[in-house]
């Protein structure tokens, strides 16, 4: 992990998808995830959120996710499609992180819900501020889809427990309607 500072584990979840006849792992992303999957990588880019590694879902909707998100970044980041994140528990996230190379000092996890929610309201620590609380409380009521969380993690990887990160932003980027 980077010294000096925080890594970062952010956490994007798919846009939403459309219904068609398929199985669930084929979902496409439907019109407004289209519109939000660009959106979601504007915002990773004007944050400063440049992910040294993604690490995705093998679902088609992440992975859609993910290339609309991407094109947004102006540059070139190395992605791993993992199906352990797929339908995950948040142990089972943990676990995935927990692998991840301690140089990585910003790892971007693409997935579902309520996975990633849980797992972001696992590892936050108690908030010390009111706007921490409010974040952590928008983020426990609800975390709709395109929505990004960033957590502030103070040691290696497969340290991370229950408690230990803070909760330094969370978004809900929305592309403009066409």
């Amino acid at each position: 992990m980077s010294t000096g500072s925080d890594a970062r584990l952010v956490l994007l979840r798919h846009a939403k998808s459309a219904w068609p006849d398929v199985a669930d792992h084929e979902r496409p992303l439907g019109p407004r995830g289209l519109r939000d999957a660009p959106a979601a990588g504007r915002w990773l880019r004007d944050a400063g959120c440049l992910p040294a590694l993604v690490i995705c879902s093998t679902a088609r909707r992440a992975r859609e996710t993910w290339a609309l998100a991407a094109g947004q970044l102006g540059a070139e980041v190395p992605v791993r499609f993992d199906e352990r994140v797929y339908a995950a528990e948040p142990e089972d996230l943990l676990e995935v992180v927990s692998e991840v190379p301690e140089e990585v000092g910003t790892l971007l996890l693409v997935g579902h819900n309520p996975g990633l929610a849980d797992l972001a309201v696992m590892l936050a620590r108690e908030p010390l501020d009111p706007a921490e609380a409010g974040a952590v409380e928008r983020l426990s009521e609800k975390f709709p889809t395109s929505a990004i969380a960033v957590l502030a993690c103070p040691g290696p990887w497969p340290e991370l427990t229950p408690g230990s990160v803070r909760l330094a932003d969370f978004a809900v980027p929305r592309g403009a309607a066409h």
